[in-house]
């Protein structure tokens, strides 16, 4: 893998919208989980790594807590958003499959299915790896994945464009998945309003998702030098919305 350029992100192009449309729908949702596994285990003051950040909603909620952090996410524009909320904080634009970091940190967390975006278990594990050799020994990784139930189950989601409209900006999302390839596209079209000239620009963007069984995730995890994994459906850590149904947190240890 090449380690000297960070591959452009398919969220650059829509990084307003993602930080406008999400920006408070995972975090309280999921909060009950990572309150049990995460929040409890890892005291104040630890330093965290937040791998694939975003526009920084979960990283504000480490920092408030009072977490040392860097998050890390391979789109510059998205690393942007962040840094116009967090200006104190360490972020960088860098792809989690060739983790280039030369501190060492107490935990590492993940969040919102990010993890997903890994398309093939041979990258998935290149993140595993990458994320162990950062962690100091006893160190723990907290992460959130979709199986395949989350994907077959919303049929809400699947082939119906969803329509978000603000003031100065219409998104369209709409979302597939395809059982063969065990693979979701979530395709986004954003128009916003340009203020010089009062015309509507359009952005375009497909994000794709690969899920994984869980037995496959596992394997991978060891492989890359974790121990004492944990898995945990989202239900039994607490999370009651329909953000829990097929998403499954793992918990595993240096």
């Amino acid at each position: 893998m090449n380690l000297s350029q960070v591959p452009s992100s398919s969220y650059d192009d829509i990084a307003g919208i993602y930080h406008e449309l999400w920006a408070d729908w995972y975090l309280p949702a999921a909060k009950p989980a990572l309150e049990k596994l995460f929040f409890s285990q890892v005291p104040p003051g630890s330093t965290v790594l937040d791998v694939c950040c975003g526009s920084g909603h979960v990283t504000k909620e480490l920092v408030t807590r009072g977490y040392k952090v860097t998050g890390i996410d391979s789109s510059a524009a998205l690393i942007a958003q962040a840094r116009a909320d967090l200006p104190d904080v360490d972020l960088r634009v860098q792809d989690a499959r060739a983790i280039q970091l030369e501190s060492r940190y107490q935990a590492a967390l993940s969040t919102f299915d990010s993890l997903n975006h890994v398309l093939s278990i041979e990258e998935l594990r290149s993140v595993f790896r990458g994320v162990c050799r950062v962690l100091e020994p006893g160190g723990m990784f907290v992460f959130d994945m979709n199986l395949e139930h989350a994907y077959l189950s919303d049929h809400d989601w699947r082939q119906r464009w969803t329509v978000n409209i603000r003031d100065g900006s219409i998104g369209l999302v709409r979302g597939s998945y395809d059982v063969d390839e065990k693979k979701a596209r979530t395709e986004v079209i954003w128009f916003t309003r340009r203020e010089a000239d009062d015309l509507w620009e359009q952005r375009r963007s497909v994000v794709e998702q690969k899920c994984y069984p869980e037995s496959e995730i596992l394997i991978a995890l060891n492989d890359a030098g974790f121990g004492e994994i944990e898995a945990v459906p989202a239900a039994d850590a607490g999370i009651r919305s329909r953000l829990g149904v097929g998403r499954i947190f793992f918990v595993a240890r240096v």
